[in-house]
C-alpha cells in the first residue's frame, strides 16, 4: 500500500511547494512510483511541473466533489515515475461548497481509496491555511511533512500546527504521523540560519530530518521553467538535498 503524506504548514513561503514538485520527482527517479496531488488553488505545483493550468479539465477539484475518479483525474509528467492530479483556481471555491456536505474532512480520503495501492508515495501539497482543503488532505494522510524556513519567524505558527495535527488525530485521523520538520531556505553564512536550526533540533530533536534544503538559486528558478530540480539540474546543491530527502523518508519507511 502506497503511503500519503502531506506537506503542510499554514504560512506561505516556507518551501512546501518546492519541497513537494522536488520530494516526488526525487522518489520518482530513485524508482519508487510517485503521485503528487495539488491541492493548493494557487496550483503552483501544477504549473511548477509544466502543466498548463488553463487546460485543466478533471483535477483536485473534481475529486473532492467527488464527480471524478481519482484514476481519470491523474495525469502524467515529464519526470520518471511521476504523476500528478493537478490543481486549478476554481478549487477556491471548494471550502464553501464542502461546508454544509455530511463527512466533509473525508472527501479526500475516501476518493483516494482506488488508488492508493498503485503508488509507493502520494504526497499532497497542501495550501498555506489551516481550512477544509488541508484538514482532508491531513485526514487522508499517513503522516505529514512540515517545512520551516531558517529565518526569524520560523517557530512562529508551529504551535498552532501541530495542535492542528492533535485534533486531525483526535477527531479524524488516529493515525497520523509527523514524518519530520524539514528546515528550508538555511544559509550556512547566516548566523540567524544557525540560530533557527539549533533551536528546531534542541525542541524538536528526533523529530527534525537530518537533511536541511539550502538556499540554492538553480531551485528557485526551476519552476519558471516547468521542471523540477531533478530535470533542471540533477547536479546543484538544490537536487542534492532534495535525494538526500527523498533517500532519508525512504530509509525511514521501509
Amino acid at each position: 500500500m502506497g503511503k500519503i503524506i502531506a506537506i503542510a504548514n499554514q504560512k506561505g513561503g516556507v518551501g512546501k511547494t518546492t519541497t513537494s514538485i522536488n520530494l516526488a520527482a526525487s522518489l520518482g527517479v530513485l524508482e519508487k512510483k510517485v503521485l503528487l496531488i495539488d491541492a493548493d488553488p494557487q496550483a503552483n505545483a501544477t504549473s511548477g511541473l509544466g502543466i498548463d493550468v488553463d487546460t485543466i479539465e478533471l483535477g483536485t477539484y473534481q475529486l473532492l466533489e467527488h464527480t471524478t475518479t481519482a484514476r481519470e483525474a491523474v495525469m502524467k509528467t515529464d519526470t520518471p515515475n511521476l504523476d500528478i492530479i493537478p490543481a486549478h483556481i476554481d478549487l477556491v471555491a471548494i471550502e464553501i461548497e464542502l461546508v454544509d456536505k455530511d463527512q466533509r474532512e473525508y472527501m479526500l480520503k475516501k476518493a483516494l481509496v482506488d488508488i492508493v495501492d498503485d503508488y509507493d508515495y502520494i504526497l499532497i501539497d497542501c495550501a498555506p491555511s489551516l481550512g477544509l482543503l488541508t484538514l482532508n488532505a491531513l485526514t487522508a494522510a499517513h503522516s505529514v511533512v512540515i517545512p520551516i524556513q531558517c529565518e526569524y519567524f520560523a517557530l512562529e505558527g508551529l504551535g498552532k500546527l501541530l495542535n492542528t495535527v492533535k485534533s486531525v488525530q483526535k477527531i479524524h485521523n488516529p493515525d497520523l504521523d509527523i514524518e519530520g520538520l524539514l528546515l528550508t531556505m538555511y544559509d550556512s553564512r547566516l548566523r540567524l540560519s544557525n540560530q533557527v536550526v539549533e533551536e528546531v533540533q534542541k525542541h524538536f530533536n528526533d523529530m527534525v530530518f537530518q537533511t536541511i534544503i539550502q538556499r540554492n538559486v538553480r531551485l528557485s528558478e526551476a519552476p519558471s521553467y516547468g521542471e523540477s530540480i531533478i530535470n533542471y539540474d540533477a547536479s546543484s546543491k538544490g537536487a542534492t538535498n532534495y535525494l538526500s530527502l527523498a533517500k532519508e523518508i525512504i530509509n525511514k519507511n521501509s
